[in-house]
């Protein structure tokens, strides 16, 4: 518990039993829950988990949202005031949690995000194409919604009730910036902190690691962000309204 606030850290995983364990005795004592959402690895990230004192849910659809979304399920029968999500490669920095959630228990902000883009990102801890990907990404939601975002990056912390608010769906590399384009529609407050990024302790990325991980991240990035502009510009259908039977004279 943080400030008479209760803490919950996500952690979606797949195939990360060689750092899984040290991302998770990393977190400070004040974190009341750890979930770990397991996406069916096949190596021991399960076990790991658990050794360590995470709940696991696991959730064998694949996709970085599917792993959020099953954690957050079970998050759901007793919910926290914050919830922190953090990558099991070790590429985020524990000792950042306090700074993600200050702005949320001060009320001044409803999601913080550690900005890769403002902060110290270790050398080939991210590729260009990552690079490239953020940067249009973030334009095109501030020319489109006025939000002014420098980053799409996994580690970020956000209040229970403006997440239960957005209504969270994408199953897996749209998560990010579904999140960050419904905050910005409905005005939430923002901030961002930059943030310390490591490469991946053990194993291969699932996005950068390959060109075909890499546009697909992108292609989706993207769609959901044309997607949700068409939506605002084309006004919903109003709903059928079913006629009543006149009375006979």
């Amino acid at each position: 518990m943080y400030r008479g606030l209760t803490i919950a850290v996500v952690i979606p995983a797949l195939n990360e039993e060689k750092s899984i364990g040290a991302v998770i005795r990393s977190l400070p004592s004040f974190v009341d829950t750890i979930v770990v959402g397991d996406n069916g690895s096949t190596d021991n990230t399960a076990k790991e988990a658990r050794t360590n004192g995470a709940i696991v849910r696991t959730e064998t659809r694949k996709g970085y949202g599917s792993a959020c979304l099953t954690a957050l399920a079970f998050l759901k029968g007793n919910p926290p005031a914050i919830v922190i999500f953090t990558d099991a490669d070790g590429s985020d920095d524990p000792a950042q949690t306090e700074e993600l959630i200050l702005p949320l228990a001060h009320g001044t902000s409803c999601l913080t995000i550690a900005s890769r883009s403002t902060g110290v990102t270790e050398k080939g801890a991210l590729t260009a194409t990552q690079r490239f990907g953020n940067w249009l990404a973030t334009r095109l939601i501030r020319l489109f919604w006025s939000a002014r975002f420098t980053d799409l990056g996994p580690h970020r912390a956000i209040t229970w009730q403006a997440l239960d608010d957005l209504q969270m769906s994408d199953p897996d590399f749209g998560w990010t910036v579904e999140m960050q384009i419904k905050a910005a529609r409905r005005g939430l407050k923002v901030s961002e902190i930059p943030a310390n990024y490591r490469k991946r302790q053990h194993g291969e990325s699932k996005v950068g690691g390959s060109l075909r991980g890499s546009i697909l991240a992108a292609g989706k990035i993207l769609w959901w962000i044309f997607r949700e502009k068409l939506r605002d510009l084309v006004p919903a259908k109003p709903s059928a309204t079913p006629t009543k039977n006149r009375a006979r004279p």
